[in-house]
């Protein structure tokens, strides 16, 4: 039987509703943490969305990824920005699209080498599925209704005004 292929619903207003969710549980004491790339981006539109007062931080796990050792570096390494004090905060990890959950693993073991944070609570726009790791975001905009094969990719792209879409890459 040939399945349809799953219309991604507008990355804008997934960005909306995910605001709606995090909405009730940010307070002054709140940090957001993107992950780069997508997760910056979305992490970007979440802070000015929800008037976090605390500067937004960013952390590029590459050094962390459990596969670094066999995939080496991908080309366009960010630095880690964490403006903000880490040791004793409510963090909210942000990233565009959830899959295995080795990149939050990343980025957990990244966050500790600044500090000792109170809570850390991940926020997603799409669960693609297809988890290796018992990771589970607190905060998703949007799940799909079957995993994507691993021969596809679900990412997060910018527009040069700034506007966020879903493409779907591969197979």
């Amino acid at each position: 039987m040939n399945q349809q292929p799953e219309q991604f619903p507008d990355a804008e207003d997934l960005c909306r509703e995910l605001a709606a969710m995090m909405r009730p549980h940010v307070t002054s004491d709140t940090a957001l943490v993107g992950i780069h790339t997508g997760g910056v981006w979305l992490a970007q539109r979440l802070h000015a969305e929800l008037g976090i007062t605390q500067p937004l931080g960013s952390l590029d796990v590459s050094f962390h990824r459990d596969d670094f050792s066999r995939t080496g570096l991908k080309p366009g390494l960010k630095a880690s920005s964490l403006p903000c004090d880490i040791e004793g905060a409510h963090v909210i990890l942000v990233d565009d699209v959830l899959y295995t959950g080795r990149t939050v693993r990343a980025a957990v073991n990244e966050l500790f080498d600044f500090g000792r944070p109170a809570s850390v609570d991940l926020a997603v726009l799409v669960d693609r599925g297809g988890r290796e790791l018992p990771v589970c975001a607190r905060f998703c905009a949007h799940t799909l209704t079957q995993p994507l094969p691993a021969s596809q990719n679900l990412q997060l792209e910018r527009g040069e005004d700034g506007s966020l879409t879903l493409r779907l890459l591969g197979e």
